[in-house]
């Protein structure tokens, strides 16, 4: 499976490592087990003293670069080991050190940052006010009740859901964990 690693570097250094990373996947065979390296940049526009325009590019987690690995092959060992001991990398985010193993980023927060990176699109939720909708996952699974609100930037859906004897409450619930009836 696919996940999402923080490598800790020297601030300043992002892209050099971003560099050494994808040499070294490429010179010991192991695109098959890291998939991509990313240095997340925002582009901003500024106005210097003279009012003129410019672009600037500047990192948006400094000291920190992102790995896309393969967690659930033998050879996972072998990749923390390489990127661990690339130049310029002082560690994993996540890992107390003495061998162990970092811990992935979420989903969603991952998603989040390539969302804003443009590599990703939002995904389409396909329910609207006053259709009927079942809560899929969580606490709540196989309840069911009318949508009464949908939040597209916050990706939340409001729900009332039948409870305490037919009594209708509002309950907010993430996209993912709702499917339309």
């Amino acid at each position: 499976m696919r996940r999402w690693y923080v490598a800790t570097t020297y601030s300043g250094f992002e892209n050099s490592v971003k560099q050494d990373l994808e040499r070294r996947m490429e010179s010991m065979n192991m695109t098959d087990i890291i998939y991509q390296v990313l240095v997340p940049e925002e582009v901003t526009e500024v106005t210097d003293k003279k009012g003129n325009k410019k672009q600037k590019v500047s990192k948006m987690f400094p000291g920190y670069v992102f790995v896309e690995m393969e967690v659930d092959k033998e050879m996972d060992e072998k990749a923390w080991f390489m990127v661990r001991n690339t130049p310029k990398v002082t560690g994993f985010l996540g890992s107390s050190g003495g061998g162990t193993k970092p811990v992935p980023i979420s989903r969603e927060e991952m998603d989040g940052i390539l969302r804003k990176l443009g590599m990703i699109s939002k995904p389409k939720f396909e329910i609207n006010v006053g259709d009927k909708a079942q809560i899929a996952e969580g606490s709540f699974t196989g309840f069911t009740g009318e949508v009464a609100a949908v939040n597209e930037e916050k990706e939340m859906v409001t729900i009332l859901v039948e409870m305490f004897g037919g009594r209708s409450t509002p309950m907010e619930f993430p996209f993912s964990q709702v499917k339309k009836i």
